[in-house]
């Protein structure tokens, strides 16, 4: 008598929320926790698009920002080589005889 039971299907518990063709697909679903997750395609992201928008005012905000630091080292770098040949070429004059 046994062993006519030990070969009958388990019977599996009815569940009256999913349909039965997708038992299987919905066996995995995670009931939710309060923590609600949205997901994009990377279609849908525009990870340049905002930049590509406003790089001239960010542009434009940068050098008028620091114009004063770079500006200065300009000036100084070209008084410096335009000093440094002016006594170079002196020097050179002064050495000819």
């Amino acid at each position: 008598m046994i062993g006519a039971f030990s070969r009958t299907r388990a019977v599996r518990a009815v569940r009256n929320d999913v349909a039965p063709a997708m038992e299987k697909w919905w066996k995995a679903h995670k009931k939710d926790d309060g923590m609600i997750t949205r997901t994009l395609s990377p279609y849908e992201q525009q990870a340049i698009m905002p930049w590509i928008r406003d790089w001239p005012k960010i542009a434009y905000k940068k050098f008028t920002s620091s114009f004063l630091h770079w500006g200065s080292s300009f000036a100084i770098v070209i008084a410096t080589v335009e000093l440094t040949d002016a006594a170079s070429d002196a020097a050179e004059f002064a050495h000819r005889s």
